[in-house]
């Protein structure tokens, strides 16, 4: 079974990254998550040469997966995953970054399926990731970052279906 370490910042170079993923926030403190079959999962995917780095990555895996468009991201951190297998151990990226528009839903090109967007508060994005202390330690330093850098407007703890 897989270990998994949550790390704050950077990816060293010699650390192979196999996923980018985004912790994206509303102008009033929401996350956005992505909803298939009544679980709950953040937008992103596996880094592709075409992508313009992992920011690259993320945008378009925002725009394929849930049709979001975003303002420039910042490193949030990563889980380091060891296999336990004795193969090297790899990175999965996430960042944060204010939305910039929310576009109509549409079938992501990869899986032909249209995922449900739900806005939620920071703190309940936790608790329906369901990622245990690692997830919790990304949401929170995700807001942490949002909170210095997005300037949110009146923060509010709606739960909307998009």
């Amino acid at each position: 079974m897989a270990i998994f370490h949550w790390v704050d910042g950077n990816v060293p170079n010699n650390i192979e990254i196999t996923q980018v993923y985004g912790i994206i926030f509303t102008k009033d403190g929401r996350v956005l998550l992505r909803k298939e079959d009544n679980k709950y999962s953040l937008a992103g995917g596996k880094p592709e040469i075409e992508d313009d780095g992992i920011q690259g990555t993320l945008r378009r895996e925002l725009i394929e997966e849930i049709n979001v468009k975003i303002n420039d991201p910042y490193m949030v951190g990563y889980q380091l995953v060891d296999e336990e297998d004795g193969s090297s151990p790899y990175a999965q990226v996430r960042m944060t970054a204010l939305i910039e528009s929310i576009e109509e839903k549409k079938p992501d090109p990869a899986t032909g399926l249209t995922y449900d967007r739900v806005l939620v508060p920071y703190y309940k994005a936790s608790e329906l990731l369901n990622w245990g202390d690692v997830g919790a330690k990304q949401i929170e330093t995700a807001f942490f970052i949002a909170k210095k850098n997005f300037n949110f407007t009146k923060m509010t703890n709606e739960i909307t279906i998009l």
